[in-house]
């Protein structure tokens, strides 16, 4: 075998021999020339920095277990390094996408004027509205007209008077009267 060295002056053959002998000095220098460049391509992949770690971690635990198998004859120890961090950092991104998806139809998200609620909050929501709706059914009749024109038509306290046809204090009266009621009934039922 031809002695080869790469760019930085790196004896590879000596490196792996050494390695494949359990040397552990070997890794250690190994890792510490190419762990910039696992790191890298695996960030790049997954765009997340743990990830990248768990990803740099697993290649040179496979290194060191299987240098052996290493073939410097048909690529270098750093385009052997890269690939198994590119291969190894898209098996993560199609893990991490499987489990997503995975999650989304097992919880599928209720979706609500493109906001996600919580289907017991929006149960909630119903009966206190049906409550609601209920009582001001209740409220005497010029009273629901008043707070129906006030709240649900958006009209002031003046439209309100002259669609009814009373004085705008006696609109004004109406209302207060229909909404102490209300949060009195709504009081009652809520215990």
């Amino acid at each position: 075998m031809i002695a080869r060295s790469n760019a930085a002056g790196i004896d590879e053959p000596v490196l792996v021999a050494r390695l494949a002998a359990g040397d552990d000095s070997a890794l250690s220098e190994i890792y510490d020339l190419m762990a910039p460049l696992v790191f890298g391509v695996a960030r790049r992949i997954t765009a997340d920095h743990l990830a990248a770690e768990d990803v740099c971690q697993e290649v040179f635990v496979q290194l060191w277990s299987s240098s052996g198998a290493i073939d410097l004859a048909r690529c270098s120890l750093r385009g052997w390094l890269s690939v198994l961090a590119h291969r190894r950092a898209v098996d993560w991104v199609r893990s991490t996408e499987r489990t997503r998806r995975r999650e989304a139809r097992e919880h599928p998200p209720t979706e609500h004027d493109g906001r996600i609620v919580d289907l017991a909050d929006e149960a909630v929501a119903h009966e206190r509205a049906d409550r609601a709706r209920a009582a001001v059914a209740a409220l005497p009749d010029g009273q629901r007209r008043a707070i129906e024109l006030a709240f649900w038509g958006g009209r002031s306290y003046c439209e309100v008077a002259t669609e009814l046809g009373i004085p705008e204090g006696t609109a004004k009266s109406r209302v207060r009267l229909a909404l102490a009621r209300l949060a009195r009934q709504l009081e009652e039922d809520a215990d």
